[in-house]
């Protein structure tokens, strides 16, 4: 599978479009275009690589993660899929705005089409990623594996050095950690590692260096 990752909003959001060369089926992932220079950004690239977009596929739905949902789904007319542990989340949007004295248009609350659990299976063409829940950051805290091609999209789990936030509602630093330790860490050291915001690294290197994964 082929990769590209975009920068998008005030919280520097990375958003995946991850797709199948042969079928040039793809997902995007965590969609954070806010303004109409960002949107054009994305259609242009889906339409200069003649991409169909099959998926839409939120790691978490904390709002800075979202602010392009409605975009994509009106756009290209797709479903949400993630978890519905964090359907809270995505139906106060409204609210997680205030919290973070975000002066924007009032967003919709957000409806899940496709609950993605544990081990679940994308299919992008004759591809897949499988679906690890990491809970912590958020009750429903999401990361997408390809083990073919060696690499996750962690979201918010899993940074270059450091770990998701733990303070926001439904977080928890000791079950991130341990979702992080036995369940990614175990993954292959050469497994590159997309974050949600910031760099990518890999798996060999935060289970070395990862202040936050110590002790």
């Amino acid at each position: 599978m082929k990769i590209k990752s975009f920068e998008f909003n005030l919280f520097g959001v990375n958003t995946y479009v991850v797709w199948n060369e042969s079928t040039h089926e793809a997902a995007v992932i965590d969609p954070g275009m806010e303004n109409v220079r960002e949107e054009a950004i994305f259609t242009d690239f889906i339409s200069d690589n003649n991409l169909k977009i099959t998926h839409l596929i939120n790691t978490h739905l904390h709002i800075d993660h979202t602010f392009g949902n409605d975009f994509i789904e009106q756009h290209y007319n797709v479903g949400l899929e993630a978890c519905d542990d964090d359907d809270f989340l995505g139906k106060a949007r409204a609210q997680q705005a205030q919290m973070f004295h975000l002066r924007i248009s009032p967003l919709s609350p957000l409806q899940i089409s496709v609950h993605l659990r544990e081990s679940d299976k994308i299919s992008i063409g004759d591809e897949y990623l499988k679906v690890i829940e990491v809970p912590g950051h958020s009750p429903g805290s999401i990361v997408l594996y390809s083990p073919v091609d060696h690499f996750l999209i962690s979201g918010d789990v899993l940074f270059d050095g450091s770990i998701g936030r733990t303070d926001l509602p439904g977080g928890s630093q000791r079950q991130l950690i341990d979702g992080i330790r036995n369940k990614l860490l175990i993954l292959p050291d050469d497994t590159v590692v997309y974050p949600g915001h910031g760099p990518s690294t890999t798996i060999g290197y935060e289970r070395l260096h990862n202040p936050y994964l110590f002790g």
